[in-house]
């Protein structure tokens, strides 16, 4: 009868250990990347908005611990008054091997090693970036509010082995540091 009492309590204690962790609300759940150009002819091109789909990920309040995955070809350029071709053009040198290189790097993934409460429901966050098969430490400020957590960080794309695109031999091209700002919802 002991062995069966002590299987039962570690059932227990494995469930409520699991029921800790959340999955994200992929559908809820957003990231936006701001992509910024410059050069001497930069006032002839524009911005970049691009929507980043979180494809999986998971938040563990009590460990505090996030996951988050992202589907590389998933990611749309969502540039406002831009002819459609253009965008589509965009698209299509994002995703080539002139920048992320979906083919051999479809996924982008972010791994917390850390994460460490702050006043005002705010939390500095420390982890892990896989990006463009490179992984390289991340830290920022994510805020809870209203169920949500949100922040930006700023990275370079040349940390990731990614050169910023040039154009018309280099007078307009896109700025190394871009922005990511995001915000995640927890499923329920």
């Amino acid at each position: 009868m002991p062995k069966l009492t002590c299987l039962l309590v570690m059932t227990v204690v494995c469930r409520l250990a699991a029921a800790q962790a959340v999955g994200i609300d992929t559908g809820r759940s957003n990231l936006t990347i701001k992509v910024d150009k410059t050069g001497f002819f930069s006032a002839f091109a524009h911005n970049h908005t691009i929507q980043a789909p979180v494809a999986s990920g998971q938040l563990d309040a009590d460990k505090r611990a996030v996951t988050l995955t992202f589907n590389a070809r998933d990611m749309k350029v969502l540039d406002e008054g831009v002819k459609a071709s253009e965008i589509a053009d965009i698209d299509q040198t994002m995703k080539s091997d002139k920048v992320l290189d979906v083919q051999r790097f479809p996924e982008i993934r972010f791994v917390s090693t850390a994460v460490a409460p702050q006043d005002g429901g705010k939390y500095q966050v420390r982890g892990d970036l896989t990006l463009h098969g490179v992984t390289k430490p991340v830290e920022l400020v994510v805020t809870l509010a209203n169920g949500r957590y949100n922040g930006s960080v700023k990275i370079k794309q040349t940390d990731y082995g990614i050169a910023p695109v040039s154009i018309a031999g280099g007078t307009v091209k896109v700025k190394d540091v871009i922005e990511i700002v995001f915000e995640i919802v927890p499923g329920k």
